[in-house]
C-alpha cells in the first residue's frame, strides 16, 4: 500500500509517499480501505513536532478517514467487510490501509460521500463539545467564533446556527468574509483592524446592543483572545480550542471576577480516546442535522494521496478555507 510518511520532524514539503507492506489486524482490530482522509491544523503541529503527543519515527500522519472495512479481526463483531465507516485514530490515516480498533469506527449514513464524512468528525466535533460540554450553549444566545472561516471556525458557526443561535465570525482576512457568511455567519467582525484590542469590542456591542458575547470559542490565541476577552457579555465563556496566532495568552484572574466570566479548554482527542461513547452519540447528532440539510462540510480542496505536502503547506500558510481533503479511489456516491 502507498502511505505518507515523516522520518523525521518538519516541514510538510518533507512528507514522503512510500509503499509499506498491507496491515493485518490484530484479533480486535479492523483494517479500512481509506476512501477520503481529512487534513486539519492538528496534523501540521504534529508533522513539525509541535503537538503535544509525538509519535515515533517514522511515522504515518493523519488523524481522521473514511473509507470501507476491508478485512477484521477474529474477536471483531461490530463490523464486517464492507462497511462504511469514519475513522478517527491518533495518527496513520494518510494510507491507502488504516488499521483501527472498533471504538475509534462509526458507521456513516448510505447516502454521505466519503469526502464529506471525512471532513465532518474532528473538526464538528470539536466545535460540538465546544459549544456545549465547555460553553454550555443555549438556543438564542450568541457565539463569537475566532478564526471563523477555518475548519472549526466554519463547522462552529454552522452549528450555532442549526442550533438557534447567533453567530458572529470573526475573521482575520477580510477576503474571507463571503465564506463565513455562506456558513450562515449573521455578522463579520473584522479582526484586522489596526486597535484590536478596542476594535474587536465595538464591533460585538454594535451587533449585540451593547450586551457583547455569550460565548467566545476561540482558536487564535494571542491578541484575537485578549480582544475577545474584552467584548464578553457579563458571565460570558471564553473556550480555548487553539492557538494558531502562535502566541499562547496569559490571563488576568481579576477580569474573571469583574465580569463573572469562565474560562475553559477544549481537547478534542481526550473525548474521543476517554469517552468513545459519548463521541459516537454527539457523531450521530451531527450526521442527523447533515441528513436535515442544517450542515455541509466546506471543502476547499480534494487533493490525491500524493499531495498530502500540499495540503498541510497550505495549512501552514493559512491559505484554507474550510477544509482540504486527500482521496484514494473514487466514491460512486459523490456524484
Amino acid at each position: 500500500m502507498r502511505a505518507v510518511v515523516m522520518r523525521a520532524f518538519g516541514a510538510p514539503e518533507t512528507a514522503e509517499i512510500a509503499e509499506l507492506p498491507d496491515p493485518e489486524p490484530g484479533p480486535e482490530e479492523i483494517v479500512v480501505a481509506m476512501r477520503a482522509a481529512g487534513v486539519n491544523y492538528p496534523d501540521l503541529l504534529v508533522v513539525e513536532g509541535r503537538y503535544q503527543h509525538k509519535p515515533p519515527l517514522p511515522f504515518t500522519p493523519g488523524k481522521e478517514l473514511a473509507g470501507e472495512v476491508v478485512e477484521v479481526g477474529y474477536d471483531v463483531t461490530s463490523f464486517v467487510p464492507g462497511d462504511r465507516v469514519m475513522v478517527q485514530v491518533e495518527h496513520g490515516a494518510f494510507a491507502e490501509l488504516v488499521v483501527a480498533r472498533p471504538e475509534q469506527c462509526l458507521e456513516i449514513p448510505d447516502t454521505m460521500p466519503f469526502d464529506d464524512a471525512a471532513a465532518m468528525g474532528l473538526v464538528y466535533q470539536t466545535a460540538w463539545f465546544a459549544l456545549h460540554d465547555r460553553g454550555r450553549f443555549e438556543a438564542g444566545e450568541t457565539v463569537l467564533v475566532t478564526g471563523a472561516t477555518g475548519g472549526v471556525g466554519l463547522a462552529a458557526v454552522q452549528l450555532v446556527k442549526a442550533l438557534g443561535g447567533v453567530a458572529l465570525a470573526g475573521v482575520t482576512t477580510p477576503s474571507k468574509a463571503a465564506a463565513a457568511l455562506e456558513a450562515g455567519a449573521d455578522h463579520v467582525i473584522d479582526l484586522s483592524v489596526a486597535n484590536l484590542r478596542d476594535g474587536l469590542r465595538e464591533q460585538v456591542h454594535a451587533v449585540t446592543d451593547g450586551k457583547g458575547a455569550d460565548i467566545c470559542i476561540d482558536v487564535l490565541g494571542g491578541d484575537p483572545f485578549d480582544a475577545a476577552m474584552r467584548a464578553l457579555a457579563w458571565c460570558g465563556r471564553m473556550v480555548v480550542v487553539g492557538f494558531a496566532a502562535g502566541r499562547i495568552p496569559e490571563i488576568k484572574a481579576n477580569y474573571l471576577l469583574v465580569k463573572n466570566i469562565s474560562v475553559s479548554g477544549l481537547q478534542w482527542s481526550d473525548y474521543r480516546d476517554r469517552t468513545p461513547d459519548r463521541m459516537a452519540e454527539v457523531q450521530a447528532e451531527i450526521f442527523r442535522l447533515y441528513r436535515e440539510g442544517k450542515l455541509k462540510p466546506a471543502i476547499m480542496a480534494r487533493l490525491p494521496l500524493e499531495r498530502a505536502a500540499e495540503a498541510l503547506a497550505l495549512i501552514r500558510d493559512r491559505k484554507i478555507v474550510g477544509k482540504v481533503v486527500l482521496e484514494a479511489g473514487q466514491d460512486d456516491r459523490s456524484g
